[in-house]
């Protein structure tokens, strides 16, 4: 079966399902790595990526969106010029109430009577100015990273906004 389109799970709506110890069948993340690149190197500038509204982001969008930033990332510039981190752990639990489709399909199906749904995916809560991604960089890296993160920014259901947090002296 198809995956539902993201925008129906976009808005942060009720209680986060969240105890994996009580359900069964949750589909694994899809994200692979949580750091990129030289994790322990000496960085002068630091670049976040934030949220500008409040969302839920799935564990698949963050999977492409670290996955264009770290492909910009190692393609523009060595790997020892960069550390990229993403912030967000997808801890809620989607669920989605399959229904019956095809011919007879009203016979085998009760409709929406009693519907809780079957786990379906995980997202992470992202608030208003949350950290999405963090990249410490050297002075060269800067431009390829600033790119990288602008990259990331179009994978996610949010609007974006780039900071400087560290090091703003040094690229302008």
């Amino acid at each position: 079966m198809a995956r539902k389109p993201g925008r129906m799970y976009r808005q942060i709506k009720g209680q986060a399902y969240t105890r994996k110890e009580y359900m069964g069948g949750i589909p694994p993340s899809r994200i692979v790595s949580f750091n990129l690149g030289t994790i322990d190197g000496d960085f002068p500038i630091v670049m976040t990526l934030r949220a500008k509204e409040s969302c839920q982001i799935r564990h698949t969008a963050l999977e492409a969106a670290r996955i264009a930033a770290n492909r910009t990332l190692t393609r523009g510039t060595n790997i020892m010029n960069f550390h990229l981190k993403i912030k967000p752990y997808p801890h809620n639990v989607l669920r989605e109430h399959k229904m019956a489709t095809g011919a007879g399909a009203d016979r085998v199906s009760g409709g929406m009577r009693a519907s809780f749904g079957k786990n379906v995916g995980t997202a992470a809560r992202v608030r208003s100015g949350d950290v999405i991604m963090k990249v410490r960089m050297t002075r060269q890296a800067f431009p390829v990273a600033k790119r990288a993160l602008k990259k990331a920014c179009m994978k996610l259901p949010t609007p974006c906004y780039l900071e400087i947090e560290e090091g703003a002296e040094l690229v302008s």
